[in-house]
C-alpha cells in the first residue's frame, strides 16, 4: 500500500508544480490556459522543462508573470510574446526558425550528413586500399602451406 501511495505521488509531481493554490488563478477556464501557455515556455534553470513542470524559483516567478498576463485579458499569444520580448528565443521550447536560430534547427542535418559522409568515406578507403605485402617469413610459410596443407 505504501509503495502504491509513494508510486502516486512521484507521478503527480508535475501536477503541483504551481505549489501555492494562491498562485493558482480563480478562473478555472483562464488557469487553464495559463497552464497551456506555460507548457510553451521553458524554465531558464532547468532548461528541459516547461515553467509549468519546473519547482525553480524563476520558473514560479514566470508562472505568475503569464497569470497576471492572463487575468489581465492577453491572448495567448500576447503573453507568449510579452514574456520572449523580455527573455528572447531561449524561452520559447519551440524557437522560430530565424537567422539566429539556424544552427539549432540545422545541426541535427548536419551531424546526420557529416556522420554519413564519414561512413561513405572509410568504406571507400577500405575498398580501395590495397593489402601490405607479405614479409619473408610469411612468404616462407605460405609457400609451406601450398606444399603441404596440413602443416
Amino acid at each position: 500500500m505504501k509503495k502504491l501511495i509513494l508510486a502516486l505521488l512521484l507521478l503527480a509531481g508535475p501536477a503541483f508544480a504551481v505549489g501555492l493554490p494562491s498562485d493558482m488563478l480563480p478562473d478555472p477556464a483562464q488557469e487553464q490556459r495559463a497552464r497551456s501557455i506555460g507548457r510553451e515556455l521553458r524554465c531558464m534553470v532547468c532548461q528541459n522543462e516547461s515553467i509549468e513542470e519546473s519547482q525553480a524559483s524563476l520558473a514560479r516567478d514566470l508562472r505568475l508573470i503569464v497569470r497576471e498576463r492572463v487575468a489581465a485579458g492577453d491572448s495567448d499569444q500576447a503573453v507568449i510574446r510579452y514574456i520572449h520580448d523580455r527573455y528572447g528565443d531561449f524561452v520559447l521550447l519551440r524557437p522560430p526558425f530565424n537567422l539566429a536560430t539556424l544552427a539549432l534547427w540545422g545541426m541535427p542535418v548536419l551531424a546526420l550528413g557529416a556522420g554519413l559522409m564519414g561512413i561513405l568515406l572509410l568504406r571507400r578507403r577500405a575498398a580501395t586500399a590495397e593489402p601490405a605485402p607479405l614479409s619473408p617469413e610469411e612468404q616462407a610459410r605460405l609457400a609451406a602451406l601450398e606444399k603441404d596443407p596440413t602443416a
